[in-house]
């Protein structure tokens, strides 16, 4: 089978949050708009996902076991420049770390449609 490169590339998300329900509550979101999603339960799993797959958006939650979201953000900046960062939380937003978009808990499927469309531009809403 030939690829079309006309075709557009499946978006990669990747979520970091130490909670199972959340992990999965975003997963189901970013599925259903058509995303390929990785999920991480620690800083540390998120950075060595991001490492190996180089996803185009990565969800991180603030709180996590082990380093934090302040620190994943920052990790991620430089090991993969080219991924967007989201921090998801249920800390006032006054308290995120610089980031490309804002996600505040709980999250709703019309605000990650929002944030692919604003940063993700090879995304294409299904």
């Amino acid at each position: 089978m030939t690829t079309n490169s006309l075709e557009p590339r499946q978006v990669t998300v990747l979520v970091v949050d130490d909670s199972d329900d959340q992990r999965q509550l975003m997963r189901a979101h970013f599925q259903r708009a058509g995303c390929d999603v990785l999920l991480a339960g620690t800083g540390e799993e998120g950075v060595a996902k991001a490492r190996i797959y180089g996803p185009q958006l990565a969800i991180v939650d603030l709180l996590l076991p082990g380093i934090s979201g302040w620190q994943v953000a920052a990790q991620l900046r430089t090991d993969v420049p080219n991924c967007a960062i989201a921090i998801s939380s249920v800390l006032d937003a006054g308290e995120y770390p610089a980031a490309d978009a804002r996600l505040p808990k709980p999250v709703t499927g019309d605000q990650i449609r929002r944030m692919l469309a604003q940063l993700v531009p090879e995304w294409k809403a299904r």
